[in-house]
């Protein structure tokens, strides 16, 4: 029994057709639980049908809680987590894990606070049953394994943002603080600007005003559609290197974690398409 739960939570080949069934009700539930989250704060609705919103609300609780019980009682299948105590516990610390507890966890410790501020933050937190859908949306479970696959490249790129923003704002502040004190109070008032500008958002409520400020802004403008191409293009490789995997026109080198190419599948798909 405990191995075929854990096969149909897993979505094994043996009971593909089953779990593929318990795949599209949760997948539908975790939807239907983020817009009742939605419509919960438009007020009209909240008094109207805030009786019917608690009530999804236990329900949606009752089915994510089964299945995260399930999970952890099942998982010993799994050679990772063989051990009874120790494995279950492993388990539970896996970041998959740890999003299904968070999902159903504001709902029972709410029962436990009263401090208003401290409920609002567990009901925002509720929101979290939408990253549940990495497990079951192929989709975005490839564009995890990608981003994953190039988080080194990832990790450098933002590094590189955080200097970007630091090194404009600071430049910013000393070209138009003179000019404008209260809008360029500081370094940190001046971050705002350079966000917004190197992200090409441009909400227009900080601007500058001086000629060196506006030459300044203009080429800040122009590096910040390069630094937010880097990441397009790493995500784009690598996703085309996921995709060939699939394919079977590359594979990792089970030494070197690299990627290598099957130079004749590649030949045989060219072939193809000619």
């Amino acid at each position: 029994m405990k191995v075929k739960i854990f096969e149909v939570l897993e979505g094994t080949s043996e009971h593909k057709k089953l779990s593929s069934y318990f795949t599209f009700c949760i997948m539908t539930l975790i939807l239907l639980s983020a817009v009742a989250i939605a419509l919960e704060t438009v007020e009209p609705y909240r008094e109207e049908y805030g009786g019917a919103f608690y009530l999804f609300e236990v329900f949606s609780v009752a089915i994510f809680t089964t299945e995260y019980i399930l999970r952890v009682w099942g998982c010993t299948v799994d050679e990772r987590y063989s051990h009874p105590i120790k494995g279950r516990i492993r388990f539970m610390l896996t970041p998959m894990a740890m999003i299904d507890l968070l999902a159903v966890a504001p709902f029972f410790l709410s029962f436990f606070v009263t401090d208003l501020r401290f409920v609002r933050v567990l009901r925002l937190l509720r929101i979290f049953r939408v990253v549940k859908l990495v497990r079951y949306s192929k989709a975005l479970h490839t564009f995890a394994v990608v981003a994953k696959d190039k988080k080194e490249e990832l990790i450098i790129v933002g590094a590189l943002g955080a200097i970007l923003i630091f090194l404009a704002s600071t430049l910013m502040y000393f070209v138009e603080h003179e000019a404008q004190p209260v809008v360029f109070a500081s370094i940190p008032h001046a971050m705002w600007w350079a966000v917004s500008t190197l992200t090409t958002v441009g909400y227009g409520d900080v601007t500058p005003i001086t000629g060196l400020g506006k030459v300044l802004g203009a080429v800040i403008s122009i590096i910040g559609i390069g630094m937010f191409a880097l990441p397009a293009g790493i995500l784009g490789s690598a996703f085309v290197e996921e995709f060939e995997m699939r394919r079977g026109m590359f594979k990792k080198c089970p030494h070197c974690d690299k990627i290598i190419s099957d130079r004749r599948k590649e030949d045989r798909a060219y072939d193809n398409k000619k």
